[in-house]
């Protein structure tokens, strides 16, 4: 097909993946990495000047947002279904668990990168709280 007039991404590989750039805005694919297994989540990242769109496509996911505070104020689960969008607000804190198989579109501004997103970590509790979180969903 022309480029000109139509464009056709697809990404079948591990992690964090922006395929299509355009003015203002980015879409990626998420999908599963070892970083994201719940015993691994120790951290969640806030967006300061954007808000992030997650549209799971396959397999499971769940979205855990923190509060928008200056620190994670609790573990929020949001159970994903395929085709919903979630947005996730500006300046809320988020991770996500996704199952070996899953596969996200995500939207949010080109330019969200390290500048202008925040990290935090979790709390001994908050981490048991997602890996309750991850036995509760069947991730084990």
């Amino acid at each position: 097909m022309d480029e000109r007039f139509l464009e056709i991404r697809d990404y079948k590989g591990e992690g964090y993946q922006p395929l299509i750039d355009f003015g203002m805005w980015r879409v990626a694919i998420l999908r599963f990495l070892d970083g994201l297994q719940p015993e691994r989540q120790r951290s969640m990242e806030r967006h300061t000047e954007t808000d992030e769109v997650f549209i799971l496509t396959n397999g499971k996911g769940v979205l855990i947002v923190g509060g928008n505070g200056s620190k994670v104020e609790g573990i929020y689960p949001q159970t994903m279904g395929i085709g919903k969008i979630y947005n996730v607000k500006c300046n809320a804190w988020h991770t996500v668990l996704l199952s070996p198989d899953a596969s996200v579109v995500i939207v949010e501004n080109r330019d969200t990168d390290k500048h202008n997103s925040e990290y935090a970590d979790l709390s001994t509790e908050q981490c048991r709280s997602i890996m309750d979180i991850a036995r509760r969903e069947r991730f084990y």
